[in-house]
């Protein structure tokens, strides 16, 4: 294990007496109570701090703040990973409550609720116990939070959009900037993971009619519904999601490979996350895997797994924890670009924004991850700011045993690895909100067992329902949040299903599937395109990484805990996020 507590960032952590007592001697020290009056204090003259890659950033209180020396780093910079400040990453961070994203500064009035997709109590017999559903009657920020810092939203990008021309841009989300990232990552030296799917950059033609990728990585695509509705097309990005499993869960007890072993535990592994008695699978060889998984009596090819209590193969004697992915699996998502075809259909293309990586590293006990629950809650509640442990080049460390890193954009266009605070950003959503599983968004909403293997495609995909609910999950949406989006600032969404500003049954009905409701139009998917671009080129993602125009009108720029309008109870909604696809039409 490579953990370096003394990296911990800010950590939420409650000190014993010890810890505390020796907490109010540096406080004193540092406030001057300890230090004799009559001794001057010797200050150090400011002094030049060289980063890893010769650039110089001022260590003084006259200099720019370490933010924006960051910032002017990461705009002349083309390292692949981009050269930081020695200096504690926690005095490069711009916005410390950068784990609370923009949509939870959208204005509710009263009635909008967008709030509940995150935000959601606990479901009994699940390990997520953040139990937050409060935070769609209230607005709960910390003293910092109530200020908005994502300052791309109010930026009005329209004038310098228009100046990219159609042709520029459909040829800028075509290129690939994927292949080159692995061989510049090992070149650099980097510690971290280094993608190892080959041809991602191609969607779906990277995986074969299961799923499997064809390099023989053991990367697995899985079709699942987008989350509502940053993760929409309509919102300004596609994007694609696999998994691996690691070596024992695809081998046999010989520790030989095996492709009948590897998807009967993908299938398990699906039924645990779910909460399934059963579940589909394509043609799985009993006998390969030597086991009776049917019921039935006998071994054969089999389409249905009926016996789900445990893994098989080489990983049969694994502990398997109710609705918690086994040690070392990973998950790997590329979030990209709107893809446009020459009628005007959206599609995943081959240039990726992000390409975001977590791995399980860590394996913690119910009761652990029930502590590891109360700790936030009892953190935030005390006023204190978000911080994970840094491992380094690997990624921040959740506590809850999840790894998680990623790559994004320099100002050319080519993938780097995050800065800490570029970083930061994806923690909360994957610690401290109530909505996940194991904190996981994606394969929960995997279209269910044989039919979900294979690359994502939202075209023929149903609106299903959420689990305990009757109606399709986003005409759901789109009546709760009152829009297209957390902002209610996509007026073609507006313009496609509502009527005075009410949801519309007659329009909705019209869409065919997913790909109907979600997909925006060309004119709207190359503004959207526009717009990310410009944010790629001022790399201040720090600021915001919305692919907004014109400032959201619906957004505030500051919240008052106290006085600003929240829902009432008969507007908050109990939702899981799984899917019935079963009630899907």
């Amino acid at each position: 294990m490579d953990a370096h507590p003394q990296l911990q960032s800010g950590a939420r952590r409650h000190p014993g007496a010890a810890a505390a007592a020796l907490a109010m001697l540096v406080a004193a020290a540092c406030s001057g109570a300890l230090a004799t009056p009559s001794v001057p204090v010797a200050r150090p003259a400011p002094r030049a701090l060289p980063t890893s890659n010769g650039h110089v950033v001022r260590n003084d209180r006259t200099a720019q703040p370490l933010h924006e020396q960051v910032l002017l780093l990461l705009r002349s910079d083309d390292s692949v990973v981009p050269a930081r400040p020695p200096v504690h990453p926690l005095h490069t961070i711009y916005n410390r409550e950068a784990i609370v994203p923009p949509m939870c500064y959208t204005r509710t009035e009263g009635q909008h609720n967008p709030c509940y997709v995150c935000h959601q109590d606990e479901v009994v017999g699940r390990p997520n116990t953040m139990n937050d559903g409060e935070l769609q009657r209230a607005y709960s920020f910390s003293e910092l939070g109530t200020r908005n810092r994502w300052h791309n939203l109010f930026e009005d990008r329209s004038a310098r959009a228009a100046a990219i021309s159609d042709d520029e841009i459909l040829a800028w989300v075509e290129q690939d900037n994927y292949s080159e990232l692995a061989p510049r990552l090992r070149k650099a030296g980097f510690k971290g993971y280094v993608p190892d799917l080959a041809k991602l950059h191609l969607a779906a033609e990277a995986f074969d009619e299961e799923g499997f990728a064809r390099d023989g990585s053991h990367w697995v695509a899985f079709n699942y519904k987008p989350v509502p509705s940053t993760f929409w097309p309509t919102n300004g990005a596609t994007d694609d999601v696999m998994i691996r499993l690691p070596e024992p869960y695809r081998t046999t007890t010989g520790g030989h490979y095996s492709r009948d072993i590897y998807k009967a535990n993908l299938a398990l592994l699906e039924a645990n996350i779910k909460g399934l008695s059963s579940i589909t699978v394509r043609a799985v060889d009993e006998r390969a895997i030597g086991e009776d998984l049917n019921g039935d009596g006998e071994l054969g090819v089999i389409d249905r797994i009926t016996r789900v209590g445990r893994y098989v193969g080489a990983a049969r004697d694994h502990l398997s924890l109710a609705h918690l992915y086994p040690l070392d699996t990973e998950f790997l998502h590329s979030v990209r670009y709107l893809g446009l075809d020459a009628q005007g259909g959206v599609h995943v293309p081959r240039r990726m924004k992000e390409l975001r990586y977590m791995r399980k590293r860590f394996m913690l006990t119910l009761p652990q991850l029930h502590e590891a629950y109360l700790q936030e809650a009892y953190a935030k509640d005390d006023g204190q700011l978000p911080g994970y442990v840094d491992r380094g080049q690997h990624g921040l460390d959740n506590e809850m045993g999840w790894v998680i890193t990623g790559f994004i954009e320099n100002r050319a266009g080519r993938l780097r690895w995050n800065s800490f605070e570029e970083n930061l950003f994806c923690m909360g959503c994957h610690t401290s909100i109530g909505s996940t599983i194991d904190n996981v968004f994606s394969f929960a909403r995997k279209v269910d067992g044989a039919a979900g293997w294979g690359y994502i495609d939202l075209r023929g995909m149903p609106d299903a329902p959420n689990v305990g609910e009757q109606r399709g999950e986003i005409a759901t949406y789109l009546e709760r949040a009152g829009g297209g989006g957390e902002f209610r600032s996509n007026p073609e969404m507006q313009a496609r299903f509502f009527t005075d500003g009410a949801l519309d049954p007659a329009k909705l009905a019209m869409a065919r599937d997913v790909y109907d409701l979600i997909a925006p139009s060309r004119e709207r998917a190359m503004l959207l395109n526009k717009a990310y671009r410009l944010i790629v080129e001022d790399q201040d993602y720090i600021h915001g990484r919305d692919a907004t125009v014109v400032a959201p009108v619906n957004v505030y720029d500051a919240i008052d805990n106290e006085q600003t309008p929240t829902l009432p109870g008969e507007r908050t909604h109990r939702w899981d996020i799984r899917l019935d696809w079963s009630a899907a039409r």
